[in-house]
C-alpha cells in the first residue's frame, strides 16, 4: 500500500513538471493574461478539471512556473557554497544556459514585463525577487572587495543593481537579435570591475 502510494506521488509529481513545461511554453507565447487553462489543459492532453486537479488556480500555476525556474538556477549559481568572484561566474554561466532556453527567456521576460501592475499575481514574486537578486549580487560584490579582488571606485550595491539590469536587458536584445552574446558582454561588464582575471 505505501508503495502504491509513492508510485501514485511519483506520478503526480511528473505530471505537474510536465503541465509546468508546456506552461513556460504557453505563457511565452501568450503571456499570462493571454493564456488560458484550457488552452494548456489541451496541450497537456488534459481536460480542464483534470489540469486545476494538479493546480487549483491559474495564480498557483504562475509561482510554480516561477518557481521551478529560480530553484534550477539558484542550485547552479549557489552550488558548493561559492561568494564573491566565483559566484559572479556562475552568475555569467546562467547567461550562458539561458542562450540554450528561448522559451525559458521569453516567458520570463513577458512575464516581468507585465507584473510591474500593482494588481498582477506575480508582482509581489517579482518584487521580491529582484531585491533578493540585487542584495545577494552586492554581497557577492562585498566579498570580493575583501578578496582584493574589487577595484577601488566600484561600490558594491551600485554595482550588483548594475548587474542585474544588465543581465535582463541582454535577455531582451537577445530575443530580438540572437546574434547578441550575453554571457561575453557580461563577463566584459565583471572583468572590468575586477582586479583578477574573470
Amino acid at each position: 500500500m505505501a508503495g502504491e502510494a509513492r508510485r501514485g506521488y511519483a506520478k503526480g509529481r511528473a505530471k505537474q513538471r510536465e503541465i509546468i513545461g508546456h506552461a513556460v511554453a504557453l505563457f511565452g507565447e501568450a503571456g499570462y493574461r493571454g493564456a488560458t487553462l484550457r488552452e494548456l489543459a489541451a496541450r497537456c492532453g488534459l481536460s480542464h478539471p483534470g489540469l486545476i486537479h494538479h493546480f487549483p488556480t491559474k495564480e498557483a500555476l504562475l509561482l510554480a512556473v516561477l518557481e521551478a525556474r529560480d530553484e534550477e538556477d539558484a542550485q547552479r549559481v549557489q552550488a558548493d557554497n561559492v561568494v564573491g568572484v566565483d559566484r559572479l561566474r556562475r552568475m555569467v554561466e546562467v547567461a550562458e544556459r539561458n542562450a540554450g532556453r528561448r522559451v525559458i527567456v521569453e516567458m520570463f521576460t513577458a512575464l516581468s514585463a507585465e507584473a510591474t501592475s500593482a494588481d498582477h499575481p506575480a508582482h509581489a514574486y517579482f518584487t521580491e525577487r529582484y531585491e533578493m537578486a540585487v542584495g545577494a549580487a552586492a554581497i557577492d560584490y562585498e566579498h570580493a572587495r575583501g578578496e582584493g579582488a574589487l577595484r577601488p571606485e566600484v561600490e558594491p550595491a551600485a554595482a550588483a543593481r548594475q548587474l542585474i539590469a544588465l543581465m535582463d536587458g541582454l535577455q531582451v536584445q537577445w530575443l530580438y537579435n540572437p546574434a547578441t552574446d550575453m554571457p561575453g558582454t557580461l563577463r566584459a561588464h565583471v572583468a572590468a570591475q575586477l582586479t583578477v582575471p574573470f
